[in-house]
């Protein structure tokens, strides 16, 4: 009687508990356009998810200077412009999280004129005008210092923008957050900050 009280027992409780729910703080990794986790390290393109706002990112030369600084977008949505490797802060499996700081930098670039490859938010000149991104960043060293070379992916509804809010620097800092949208001049279209952002994939290259 005893023995069939415990069966009883067991049995009521392996169907009352279930597993517990995943913590709502965990975080959660960035997916490419085939549904695979983004890897630091890896080589992906950065493409608007609407082939008719472009293709992807290269450099050009744009305020009359001798080498190409500044990132820019494909007019042809059949170009996929140069591959780019994130690098994370804090991702030990070297997964790509949301909301994480992490550098930009294009792995492929065919110039001698580039210094430093990573990305860095820059102004269009010393006193006014938006921010855009060129190259010429640090990577790693996450600090004051470098506080222009951090970026993030963040969901935008069931997809992904980038924004400018890096966690690297304290409060001190003071910097306003913002997301990434494209700046079209004279043809060209940069990538800058805007209130407009644009959804982006990620494709493996």
């Amino acid at each position: 009687m005893k023995a069939t009280f415990l069966i009883l027992f067991f049995l009521v409780i392996a169907f009352v508990i279930k597993p517990l729910p995943a913590a709502a703080d965990d975080p959660e990794p960035v997916l490419d356009k085939d549904s695979e986790q983004v890897k630091a390290g890896l080589d992906y393109y950065i493409l608007p998810k609407d082939p008719k706002l472009g293709g992807g990112f290269t450099l050009a030369s744009i305020e009359n200077t001798s080498c190409p600084l500044d990132v820019i977008q494909e007019r042809d949505d059949a170009l996929s412009g140069y591959p780019v490797r994130f690098s994370t802060v804090n991702s030990d499996n070297g997964v790509v999280y949301i909301s994480a700081d992490l550098n930009i930098k294009f792995s492929r670039v065919k110039t001698a004129c580039v210094s430093s490859p990573v990305w860095k938010v820059d102004r269009y000149n010393a006193s006014e005008g938006p921010y855009f991104v060129s190259v010429g960043g640090v990577e790693k060293n996450p600090g004051p210092d470098t506080v222009a070379n951090w970026f993030k992916i963040e969901k935008f509804n069931d997809d992904y923008k980038l924004v400018f809010c890096p966690n690297v620097c304290n409060s001190s800092c003071n910097i306003p957050c913002r997301s990434f949208g494209m700046y079209k001049n004279n043809g060209i279209r940069r990538l800058a900050l805007s209130r407009r952002p644009v959804k982006f994939i990620f494709r493996r290259a």
